[in-house]
């Protein structure tokens, strides 16, 4: 048994990635599914279209390497963070569909609770802020707006989980019902510096205690898969939230590492090692990691729409046909417009955290078209980096200058991460292997299965592919930034 199936579990699709012993990718599947907007600002998956998703794409993976359950020595997991969902512990029927980490109907519960001044508390012990993108005030809507919820969760027939808690329920039948310390974080039920659910946090949100998952290291024994699903068990060893993930697979272990994820949003994490440090500007501090009961904390920075501005440009505008499209459309843009897109499609993350606002676009002429818009998204993506990397650098002092480790699909493109080194004026470094957040929930597993090599040896491994060096004139760079501040702020006000 010499190969580790990661999971990736994502927002838009279910991926499956088989490494072999000197983690090298073997092969891989994927399967996009739906997403349903029932409401305003208000996103859901189909629980049952995650793991079938998943299921899938973990036999194809099998399959195309040509090799046997029998070859696979572990199972890790990565997954879309924040993600809700709550389902019978008997029969495993879920209550409802899953509400998304991108969902917003719970502001207003939001708004209450910072009104009556509880947002400092809910700082002090989870790290987080009051905002609708995390799982607590989404239990709470389901306990509410679920006909008969409340009373089956306090009779304890209920189990709440966020993505990978519902995974392996499922992988394992129903045998095991647990997350990992990183997904726990990010519930808002969570206390980041005791290690354990907040007596406090339920009791704020009225969620009884017995509809969470038991919280253990993101190496640990998570149970095995049911014999019938692969054809025969195989151990569940791994478990990382996928931004937590992709700061392992970046080799992120020493404190000041700073890597920036590209997927459906973007992510970047500050490694500030053994202590938790607080923000004086509204970023979160949460668990890069937990091995041997060790905690390693990171200053993270969440912006909600990043790859999906491109999406939007394909699904919304139709501008484009496929996503690797997008970059030779922005070289022919107007280098004379100055086209502005805030893409607040569900509203601003860190470090705004606005779930009110909406998209805009500024500077458009008579002349403007796809071109520009396609440059305007990708340059979207830097100016809210920069956002994140000022705020990181306030609090920690030491992001500034600091080299960015990039990955998921945006990295690909090399316009964008040129702009973005432009525009912070900061070094960007792309690995050889972008399959970071896969890899980090591989090396967890294969770690723990005694395949793969300790911390230090697999950080000597990571190789880096391009790095971007800033060339913008600093001028330029500092008004093309003070005119994104402009638009948001104008985007804020409206």
């Amino acid at each position: 048994m010499t190969h580790i199936l990661a999971i990736d579990q994502g927002t838009t699709s279910s991926r499956a990635i088989l490494f072999d012993r000197d983690m090298a990718v073997v092969s891989a599947a994927q399967e996009e599914f739906p997403q349903h907007y029932p409401a305003s600002g208000w996103v859901e998956h189909d629980p049952a279209d995650l793991w079938a998703t998943t299921a899938a794409t973990c036999r194809a993976a099998i399959e195309r390497a040509g090799l046997h359950a029998a070859d696979v020595a572990a199972i890790g997991i990565t997954n879309q963070r924040e993600t809700t969902l709550i389902w019978d512990r008997k029969t495993g029927r879920p209550m409802h569909n899953a509400i998304v980490w991108q969902d917003r109907r719970t502001a207003d519960t939001c708004r209450t609770l910072r009104t009556a001044g509880h947002e400092a508390a809910v700082t002090q012990i989870t790290g987080l802020l009051l905002d609708p993108y995390f799982s607590g005030t989404k239990v709470k809507w389901l306990l509410d707006n679920v006909d008969g919820a409340r009373a089956r969760a306090e009779a304890g027939e209920l189990a709440f989980g966020t993505v990978d808690s519902w995974l392996i329920w499922n992988l394992t039948g129903g045998q095991v019902h647990v997350t990992d310390a990183t997904n726990a974080a990010r519930t808002m039920l969570f206390d980041i510096h005791r290690g354990q659910w907040s007596d406090q946090m339920c009791a704020m949100l009225d969620i009884p205690m017995s509809l969470l998952p038991e919280v253990r290291d993101c190496a640990a024994d998570f149970g095995t898969t049911r014999a019938d699903l692969f054809g025969r068990e195989i151990p569940i060893l791994g478990i990382a939230g996928d931004q937590q993930a992709a700061t392992i697979g970046q080799a992120c272990f020493a404190p000041g590492m700073l890597k920036s994820t590209y997927g459906t949003g973007c992510f970047a994490l500050l490694n500030t090692g053994a202590d938790p440090v607080a923000s004086d500007n509204r970023l979160l501090t949460t668990i890069a990691y937990q091995l041997d009961g060790q905690r390693t904390y990171a200053l993270e920075g969440s912006i909600f729409v990043a790859g999906a501005v491109v999406q939007w440009l394909r699904d919304g505008l139709r501008i484009i046909r496929a996503a690797d499209e997008t970059q030779a459309l922005a070289e022919t843009a107007d280098a004379g417009q100055d086209v502005v897109l805030v893409p607040a499609f569900t509203g601003l993350g860190a470090p705004y955290w606005n779930a009110e606002c909406r998209g805009a676009v500024f500077g458009l002429t008579r002349n403007s078209g796809p071109a520009e818009f396609a440059r305007a998204a990708l340059e979207s993506v830097g100016y809210q980096t920069r956002d994140l990397l000022e705020a990181m650098q306030a609090d920690w002092g030491a992001a500034g200058d600091t080299a960015l480790r990039v990955d998921g699909g945006l990295s690909a493109s090399d316009w964008a991460m040129q702009f973005l080194a432009d525009i912070t004026g900061a070094p960007v470094d792309r690995p050889k292997v972008l399959e970071t957040t896969a890899m980090g929930a591989a090396w967890l597993a294969g770690q723990r299965a005694g395949i793969y090599p300790g911390m230090q040896e697999f950080a000597q491994g990571w190789a880096l592919e391009r790095s971007f060096a800033p060339a913008m004139d600093s001028d330029q760079r500092e008004a093309r930034y003070a005119r994104w501040k402009r638009a948001v702020a104008a985007t804020m006000a409206f």
